[in-house]
């Protein structure tokens, strides 16, 4: 049987195929908080079900708050989305140009959207010869041919690789330039704060920093992303979302999970510790190559005969998703990622990975 997506985090359908319980299944393909949402959260969510009978407030004035008191910013410089992948949706229609440069492997969802309006796309290809450094050299030189757009995820997803901020701020010297716009994908930044560029990009008017509260936050289900940027183009991004976009779950959940700064503590040590686990664990094995890695998860090359598809078909008799890489641009059939989640479902992993690989 085959088990096909296009996303991790396809565990539903995994289940049905199986005919499992879904939480029957430990799902390595989704990079999400294995600790979960915060107790914070969850009594807040309960607190808000009676205010479900209004619509939600749209001008998302508690979240915008709490946000800008999280990263010293102002609310004028938030725009919040249902989830960052709005907001990639969204930015073509309101970025000038038609030619966007994308630094790949990258989320696949950046050239969806832009094919959608009508953007000419190219690939700036990092290669995992040299574990995905970037050749700003190299890079000016490809801007210089002209480009509206440049696309980049810092942490790499899904290498993993962060780039210091003094690259970013290189990088964004550079677009700025050639009269290039920096889209700068920070959706797992919350594992390595202290390299956001956040402060950069919101003092200017040539960038913009794409943020999500599922990852780090545990609440893929409630969908709940923000954007940093200036206000004039904050402003216009929430012109384009509608009144209603983000739900009253949604904007609760956000306000409760950055006031638990235990959790927040818990969730980055924990991620620390089972990320050199694995790390560890995964040098024993001959065929893996594990990358190094910035946030909560890893990208993994398997050699000796074995394709990715092959050993995620395997992991998956046993109930264990992995996400296959092979879809990612200047990655082959021999690359897989998986997720950083707690010791004993790290553990099973090592031990499933033993057995069908032995």
């Amino acid at each position: 049987m085959s088990y096909t997506y296009d996303h991790g985090g396809n565990v539903f359908t995994v289940a049905r195929q199986l005919g499992v319980l879904p939480e029957e299944i430990t799902d390595f393909s989704a990079s999400i908080n294995p600790l979960g949402m915060s107790p914070l959260v969850k009594d807040a969510l309960a607190s808000a079900l009676d205010s479900l009978v209004h619509y939600p407030d749209s001008s998302h004035r508690d979240l915008k708050l709490a946000l800008a008191r999280h990263h010293g910013l102002s609310p004028a410089n938030l725009v919040i989305a249902n989830g960052s992948t709005e907001l990639i949706y969204h930015l073509p229609g309101v970025i000038h140009g038609k030619r966007a440069l994308i630094v790949a492997p990258s989320f696949s969802e950046y050239v969806r959207s832009l094919n959608q309006h009508r953007w000419e796309t190219r690939d700036f290809t990092l290669s995992p010869e040299n574990s995905f450094d970037l050749d700003v050299d190299a890079l000016e030189r490809t801007l210089a041919e002209g480009f509206d757009a440049l696309y980049l995820c810092n942490p790499g997803n899904p290498s993993g690789h962060l780039y210091p901020l003094d690259v970013i701020e290189r990088i964004y010297r550079i677009c700025t330039a050639s009269g290039t716009f920096l889209i700068l994908d920070e959706a797992f930044m919350d594992f390595c704060e202290e390299a956001s560029a956040k402060q950069l990009i919101a003092r200017g008017k040539n960038g913009i920093v794409l943020r999500s509260m599922t990852k780090f936050f545990g609440i893929p289900g409630l969908r709940l992303g923000y954007a940093i940027a200036c206000d004039t183009l904050t402003e216009r991004l929430d012109a384009m979302g509608g009144p209603w976009s983000v739900n009253t779950l949604a904007l609760t959940a956000g306000v409760a999970a950055l006031q638990d700064s235990e959790h927040i503590r818990q969730t980055s040590e924990l991620i620390r510790q089972e990320r050199n686990y694995l790390l560890d664990q995964l040098t024993a094995f001959p065929m893996l190559k594990a990358y190094p890695s910035s946030v909560n998860y890893l990208l993994v090359q398997i050699t000796g005969g074995i394709t990715a598809i092959e050993l995620k078909e395997r992991l998956v008799r046993q109930r264990i998703l992995i996400r296959d890489c092979a879809t990612f641009t200047g990655l082959t059939s021999g690359f897989f990622r998986i997720a950083v989640r707690t010791r004993e479902e790290n553990s099973r992993l090592v031990d499933c990975l033993a057995n069908t690989l032995k």
